[in-house]
């Protein structure tokens, strides 16, 4: 098995602005530790995936900046998607471009799904976290994602109902997927203790991703054929910007997210319990729970002179 990892990086960062712009987005940027947050994506995953099989998939405005910024991940690992539509179109291209680059049968190629985005506590713990779901993802016709344990009735995110029943609460299956509730709907799943926190992390094998595009989002995965003819030979090359033939079929797909599209309606999906903890690096808010204030409520490290409060209301 060839274990590969997507990194989707191609957010604008706006809600971190002035900090943020446009060619230099959050992830781009060191707010919870001294590194950029797409360096410590890569840094976590690459005890399990070597670097040359690790791809960000990001917009073209970005792709240069991420090559400069990462001089260590082969440049054409950084793929510019041919415009913006969502999780969804986002991983069938990137489904597709890894099984034209393999060139082995699908079943052989394991995908892990992540972000650069998020805030991970341990690294150990994570990796442990993301053995168990690709071990899963590889040795069953699933697809898996992780589940957060909450830590309090969060409103901002997603949840995943859970079957509490399986393989000792590391692996267990999903009975149902809901989406931001009301705060005291947010407080009954955390007090069940059948709902985690969706992270929007996912792993499967090629495979299993491509046929539930052709079951259950057939609006991409009638295409999935011709984009990969689109592909070949294309995807061992440094190429700048996007490939300007497959923008016209991209532009076709529905803008959705692998939640909406796939996950929300697929019948096989499993869920890992996270051993870790996360929190989605959203706003100034989320960085306020993760570091200690001191008495000028500093939280950006790096060339910063002014607080949360002033970057806020000036």
């Amino acid at each position: 098995m060839i274990r590969t990892a997507v990194i989707m990086a191609g957010g604008s960062g706006e809600r971190f602005w002035p900090l943020s712009r446009k060619n230099r987005p959050k992830q781009l940027l060191a707010l919870t530790s001294e590194k950029m947050m797409i360096e410590e994506a890569i840094e976590r995953i690459q005890t399990l995936i070597p670097i040359e099989h690790i791809y960000i998939f990001t917009s073209e405005i970005l792709q240069t900046p991420i090559r400069e910024e990462l001089p260590a991940l082969p440049p054409e690992n950084v793929v510019a998607e041919p415009s913006k539509r969502n999780t969804a179109p986002c991983l069938a291209f990137a489904a597709v471009f890894l099984t034209e680059k393999y060139k082995v049968p699908t079943s052989e190629l394991s995908m892990a799904v992540l972000t650069a985005d998020h805030y991970i506590s341990t690294v150990d713990q994570f990796v442990e976290t993301v053995e168990n779901a690709l071990h899963y993802a590889e040795s069953n016709n699933a697809l898996v994602t992780i589940g957060i344990p909450p830590t309090r009735p969060e409103t901002g995110y997603g949840y995943i109902e859970i079957n509490n029943t399986g393989n000792d609460g590391i692996i267990t299956s999903a009975v149902s997927f809901r989406e931001k509730p009301t705060y005291e709907t947010a407080l009954s799943f955390l007090k069940s203790g059948n709902f985690l926190w969706n992270s929007g992390m996912f792993f499967w094998r090629l495979d299993t991703l491509l046929d539930s595009f052709r079951s259950n989002l057939p609006e991409i995965g009638s295409s999935l054929a011709e984009l990969g003819d689109l592909l070949k030979t294309r995807t061992s090359l440094i190429i700048d910007g996007s490939i300007p033939e497959i923008r016209s079929l991209y532009k076709q797909f529905p803008d959705i997210s692998i939640d909406y599209g796939i996950m929300e309606k697929a019948g096989n999906v499993a869920v890992a319990r996270a051993l870790f903890l996360w929190d989605d690096v959203g706003s100034w808010d989320s960085l306020d729970r993760m570091r200690p204030q001191d008495t000028s409520v500093m939280s950006i490290r790096g060339k910063m002179c002014c607080s949360i409060q002033e970057i806020r209301f000036s």
